[in-house]
């Protein structure tokens, strides 16, 4: 691999008002004037804050060596063992595996064994294994939204597929969903707040967990329930510029990667047209060459070579299906929930905004309605403390993820077209000898 510089890439093509180039970092610090107070709901109706301003700035991150690798290869497994370097402080690990198709009279499904391994105290035993299927997953997910309703909750992948397009129950399909169930979990086990959440304790631990589910809304916090029930209808006056940011950085970033994915499928789907073409195309030199004695030898090794580039590319296919695709799809879905816990934040300041009008409207209430509107300012604060957390933690992920995403596809093409190169040398000599033997 080349060590010189590579120029920069040239963006995509942008449908909308601005690139990601331009947006500026939802999490960048700027000065007070910029970005305004924390809570504005209004210019006349305005609480002291009781929670400081502190700077959010995105951290560097893993350093990286800007010397030229030896290889791709010798890149991302650099990359990936300084990713791995962060699991030595860790005292929750869970894993994904063995999935089992079950056939029963009314469905067929599958299920995966979820193995917990831990040393926290709220956990009875130092290791669990449970079963687990799709349906599990989401009741832990809809528990964790219910709960934690100020946190940014992993997704799941999509759960159902177009019958006669996709075999759910094909293994390349169960692969993929085991290790996006496998990535969901370890995306809660890395979380501070997530991680000691009771459901999730519940779904790592429980062998019956239909007992659980039954119960339904009896477990939901009191932070769930308050923004379940926020008064409806009220207009939110403005969004806060660092959420507004978010907002449109989310918008910007969900448009481009959609853009990414339609054009990657395309991609895909070309090749694998091409690599029919290519595996008609090949044994059609074979059989020539058992007409012609005389060019067996080239017509075969061309053969040989053509059939070692649909190798070559049906790998860097799949590749790119169970690798690189699904990637895209799950920061995709990331994008919509971060969204998802904005609009919760709005609705609980209009909240807010609506018992400070009240308190300006009916003085003679005072006593009684500022502890009630002191608590939802706290509400507020909360939600965007764990909001701009979770943004930071969501921006450091995906910053490792894409990185170490492409490292892996910019490898995966160089061994396809040395895989290529390798093949179509090899005829070069049977070629160059011909002519001699005349």
């Amino acid at each position: 691999m080349s060590g010189g510089a590579a120029s920069a890439p040239k963006p995509l093509p942008s449908s909308g008002p601005k690139s990601l180039r331009e947006m500026p970092h939802p999490l960048a610090t700027s000065s007070s004037e910029e970005m305004g107070p924390a809570l504005t709901p209004s210019p006349d109706l305005l609480l002291p804050r009781s929670i400081a301003d502190k700077d959010l700035g995105l951290p560097n991150g893993t350093p990286v060596d800007t010397s030229s690798p030896a290889s791709s290869s010798s890149l991302l497994n650099r990359l990936q063992l300084d990713d791995d370097l962060d699991g030595e402080t860790r005292d929750l690990f869970v894993t994904v595996d063995d999935p089992k198709k079950h056939v029963c009279t009314m469905e067929t499904y599958i299920t995966y064994r979820v193995t917990t391994k831990t040393t926290r105290a709220e956990f009875d035993l130092p290791e669990y294994s449970v079963r687990r299927r799709y349906q599990d997953f989401d009741w832990l997910r809809n528990k964790l939204e219910e709960s934690q309703p100020t946190h940014l909750i992993p997704p799941l992948p999509e759960k159902f597929v177009v019958k006669g397009v996709v075999d759910r129950f094909s293994e390349e399909f169960v692969e993929t969903r085991r290790k996006a169930l496998d990535k969901f979990l370890k995306r809660i086990t890395d979380h501070p707040v997530l991680s000691f959440n009771e459901h999730f304790n519940v779904f790592l631990t429980a062998k019956d967990l239909n007992a659980y589910k039954k119960q339904g809304m009896a477990l939901l916090s009191k932070m769930g329930e308050s923004v379940k029930y926020v008064t409806g209808g009220y207009k939110l006056r403005s969004r806060p510029l660092e959420f507004a940011a978010i907002g449109e950085y989310l918008d910007t970033f969900s448009l481009k990667l959609g853009t990414i994915d339609r054009i990657a499928q395309r991609i895909i789907k070309e090749q694998l047209e091409y690599l029919v073409e290519l595996r008609e195309y090949g044994p059609v030199y074979s059989t020539w060459g058992a007409l012609e004695v005389e060019l067996s030898e080239p017509l075969e090794g061309l053969s040989a070579c053509i059939g070692n580039c649909c190798t070559a590319l049906e790998e860097l296919s799949e590749d790119m299906t169970e690798d690189f695709l699904p990637v895209l799809r799950e920061y995709i879905l990331y994008s919509e929930s971060m969204k998802n816990v904005l609009k919760k934040r709005d609705q609980v300041q209009a909240e807010y905004e609506a018992k400070l009008e009240a308190v300006a409207l009916k003085k003679e209430d005072r006593p009684k309605v500022p502890t009630d509107v002191e608590k939802c300012q706290d509400r507020v604060e909360c939600f965007n403390a764990d909001l701009k957390a979770d943004m930071e933690r969501w921006q450091n992920n995906k910053r490792q993820d894409f990185r170490q995403l492409l490292m892996g596809m910019a490898d995966k093409n160089i061994q396809y077209y040395e895989k290529c190169l390798t093949a179509w040398e090899s005829i070069i000599p049977l070629l160059q000898d011909k002519p001699e033997t005349k």
